[in-house]
């Protein structure tokens, strides 16, 4: 129930933007589908699940502030946003703080340590590779920097990489 209604809060909070809704649903689906293959715990798999779905909350301000929604600015502007955003759920101070600091983050492909950090890395780029589609050798580039679990690089080249 708790993922839902996330959702739907997500889902209201970008305004009819089919394209920012799509996205974080393809991120979520991505991101369960890693964790369930990588068999994290049910703690884990929650927090992973509610990063993925809030985890471009910061695109709308940044769009409006900044004229841009570049990584480092969302990353930037995401922890105001997220404290109140979670205020009505029952979620405890430890899954909020890491949410806030896996969607701080999320571009961020850099000393990555843990498994949540790494599969909403690899989550979220698989639904940006679909830009990428012409260009077959960035996303082999960015899966060798950055893709670590199995379930991970099966996806991507079963996605984007197989018949190119």
């Amino acid at each position: 129930m708790l993922k839902a209604k996330v959702t739907e809060k997500m889902i209201d909070y970008y305004c009819g933007s089919i394209n920012e809704i799509s996205h974080f649903l393809k991120v979520h689906s991505y991101a369960r589908t890693i964790s369930v293959l990588e068999n994290v715990d049910s703690k884990t798999l929650l927090t992973i699940e509610l990063a993925a779905i809030v985890h471009d909350i910061a695109c709308p301000l940044c769009r409006k502030k900044y004229g841009s929604v570049a990584g480092n600015l969302q990353e930037l502007e995401s922890p105001a946003l997220l404290a109140p955003f979670f205020d009505e759920f029952d979620i405890d101070e430890d899954m909020k703080s890491r949410i806030v600091w896996l969607v701080s983050h999320h571009h961020t492909v850099t000393d990555v340590d843990s498994i949540d950090h790494q599969i909403l890395l690899e989550a979220d780029f698989l639904v940006n590779a679909e830009r990428l589609a012409d260009s077959r050798q960035a996303i082999l580039d960015f899966c060798d920097k950055v893709f670590k679990t199995e379930s991970g690089k099966r996806l991507l080249e079963s996605i984007h990489l197989n018949g190119k």
